[in-house]
């Protein structure tokens, strides 16, 4: 089953010019969250103009060397998304930057529009990326806490990688920040960009909305897929079994205040209290977090 959704985007079908995805304010139809996703081969470069957006550069696979501002961030990289956190660059609007790989590899470019650009390029180190495991049972996954608040500095720009074992759910109980209420919501669009585990590999993503804001997604996912959130209750994120799933969140919203706050669904936020009762899956964390 393939969902045929303006908002999911099957690999390759918004590829454009050297990224195998791209994902701008404009083609998503909303303010401020982008993604691109550029694979280089060895030896290659890509010269990157950041104009009113802050980026990050994050390998998915491989390293690279981002120069930026008279400054080289060595980025070591990994071997998939399934074996560890990795390094990363922080990326200021208005700047110029190259990325370039002596071996070759793919790198998430999650972008964020800001009219503020007071914080500096900077590096990113993977031992200082806080590696969580939330939920319990069949709802255990890991999530890598890149660019958050309290995590790492940005102005508008949220960046976390979630890897769920398969058979597993996350993104769950369903959940949504589509509505500024102080202290309980932020307004934030939000992206999420696949990679699952195994040559045949694939997952599900649910959306859907409200009779008044209505969204109804329902899509199989597979390796560079992606699914765009605007606004509705999003989960869960299925995890076929025997293929470890990994999504890329980026989120981003108008408000002047860089939060992330969700409200669960009403219906189905009571699982949350089932989870005290069970164990954390014993596949969790992956690669060399174990």
């Amino acid at each position: 089953m393939t969902s045929t959704s303006k908002y999911h985007l099957p690999k390759g079908t918004s590829a454009d010019g050297p990224y195998d995805l791209l994902v701008t304010p404009e083609s998503a139809g909303w303010g401020c969250s982008g993604l691109r996703i550029l694979t280089l081969k060895p030896g290659e470069a890509h010269a990157l103009s950041t104009g009113d957006s802050e980026f990050l550069v994050l390998p998915l696979t491989g390293s690279c060397t981002v120069t930026t501002d008279g400054r080289a961030f060595e980025l070591q990289g990994r071997s998939s998304v399934f074996a560890s956190a990795s390094d990363f660059a922080y990326l200021t609007r208005e700047s110029e930057a190259l990325i370039s790989s002596a071996s070759g590899g793919t790198f998430a470019l999650p972008s964020a529009r800001t009219e503020r650009g007071g914080l500096p390029a900077r590096y990113g180190r993977k031992e200082d990326v806080p590696v969580e495991l939330r939920g319990a049972g069949a709802c255990s996954r890991q999530v890598n806490n890149y660019c958050l608040p309290g995590t790492f500095d940005a102005e508008q720009l949220l960046v976390c990688e979630v890897l769920t074992p398969g058979g597993n759910w996350s993104s769950y109980p369903p959940h949504k920040h589509d509505e500024a209420r102080p202290g309980q919501e932020s307004e934030l669009e939000e992206i999420y960009y696949f990679q699952i585990a195994g040559e045949n590999g694939f997952g599900y993503q649910r959306v859907y909305g409200t009779s008044d804001r209505p969204i109804d997604v329902l899509a199989e996912v597979r390796s560079g897929d992606t699914v765009l959130i605007p606004h509705g209750w999003h989960g869960p994120s299925i995890a076929a079994p025997g293929y470890d799933l990994y999504y890329l969140n980026v989120m981003a919203g108008p408000g002047p205040d860089r939060a992330w706050l969700i409200c669960d669904d009403p219906a189905h936020g009571w699982v949350r209290s089932t989870w005290d009762s069970q164990d954390i899956d014993d596949r969790l964390p992956f690669g060399e977090n174990r």
